[in-house]
């Protein structure tokens, strides 16, 4: 007992030393929901993680370095909370890692597994902005979330019709979409009068899908109005057609009684491998809840000349029971054209190219 006391008392010592150095904060969001997702005539009914945000655990702190200098980290790994899981796959050995990421579910690859997959980064903060070293968010991730009503997130996320399909998908043999290994990157310091950017290079390291990234992305965002243009490449790795060239812009304006948004991305590898897609969607504030919805539009140019499509409509309701608790209802309705089998969420049943899907779900989120 008396060996307890005194490792605990040592313990407190030196948290007490490090947290006068530092400050670090344990941070995550618990995410749950019931779910149904029916994609042609096969449906599947679950327990879901990931409809309003992703569930994460983290640990993010900062160092006063003197001279306005300071030094920071920031490593957080997803939860898949309806088995327990932590972590899951980097994108280092399985083509569909992206599409994982996207849709929130972190399953653990079998070769590909890793504790901290959604963040792990050391960086050196002032004046001059940030340089920031490690697994980050790609500059044209952004784009993609900031300017979602459902925040890349559930069976409504905009990036279900992005994400690898059974077809030939320009994302698909990439690692690139949401986030990028080995990378360095710089941030503009705040107070430039709402001008925002980053830029962002990511070396390969001979992995098996491509890693080596090269990109940036600019924004400005003052009063009711933010815009962001962002631009990257992937270079060719393993069975990509050509390098990936990923260009999107997006925005939205808050009128007050709502906020308006606006997306658009353009994915190519090869002139036979295009995908271009679009969204249009808006929050509306109603007391302590909110009304989401959203439309979008993806054009493919596949091998052989066909160029199908595919359309979602989402809807959605959020009601904040306190500031730190949320429950919500989402639905989506996702139309394909011939040759095409995006669905409501990654995680469904088997899907039939052309056939439609619909996925709905009703949870509650916690963060802390």
């Amino acid at each position: 007992m008396k060996k307890s006391l005194l490792a605990l008392a040592a313990l407190t010592a030196f948290a007490g030393v490090a947290s006068a150095q530092s400050s670090v904060t344990l941070f995550g969001v618990a995410d749950l929901n019931m779910r149904n997702v029916k994609n042609g005539s096969a449906s599947i009914k679950s327990l879901s993680t990931d409809g309003n945000a992703s569930s994460r655990l983290g640990v993010r702190g900062t160092e006063d370095l003197g001279g306005g200098l300071r030094a920071g980290f920031w490593i957080e790994a997803g939860l898949s909370l309806d088995n327990g899981t932590v972590g899951g796959g980097n994108g280092g050995a399985t083509a569909n890692a992206a599409g994982a990421a996207v849709a929130g579910n972190p399953a653990p690859s079998a070769s590909g597994g890793a504790f901290f997959n959604r963040r792990s980064t050391v960086s050196l903060l002032g004046g001059f902005g940030e340089i920031r070293l490690g697994r980050d968010y790609t500059p044209t991730f952004w784009n993609h979330t900031i300017f979602d009503p459902f925040g890349t997130n559930g069976v409504a996320s905009q990036t279900n019709i992005i994400s690898p399909a059974p077809t030939v998908a320009p994302t698909g043999t990439t690692q690139t979409l949401v986030r990028a290994n080995n990378s360095v990157g710089y941030f503009l310091p705040s107070g430039l009068g709402g001008l925002y950017g980053q830029i962002m290079i990511a070396a390969g390291e001979n992995q098996p899908l491509g890693n080596k990234y090269q990109g940036f992305r600019v924004g400005y965002s003052a009063g009711p109005v933010n815009v962001a243009a962002a631009y990257g490449v992937t270079k060719k790795a393993g069975a990509m057609d050509g390098d990936l060239k990923a260009m999107n812009f997006g925005g939205s304006w808050n009128l007050g009684f709502m906020v308006l948004m606006g997306q658009y991305h353009s994915y190519k590898q090869s002139s036979v491998n295009e995908l271009t897609n679009m969204m249009i969607g808006a929050t509306v504030p109603m007391g302590a809840g909110t009304i989401k919805a959203s439309y979008g539009k993806t054009d493919r140019k596949l091998t052989g000349g066909a160029e199908p499509g595919a359309t979602q409509l989402g809807l959605g309701y959020t009601y904040d029971l306190s500031k730190r608790t949320t429950v919500y209802g989402h639905f989506s309705r996702v139309s394909n054209d011939a040759g095409l089998a995006y669905t409501a969420n990654v995680g469904g049943p088997a899907m039939t190219a052309g056939k439609d899907s619909t996925g709905y779900e009703f949870g509650i989120r916690h963060s802390f």
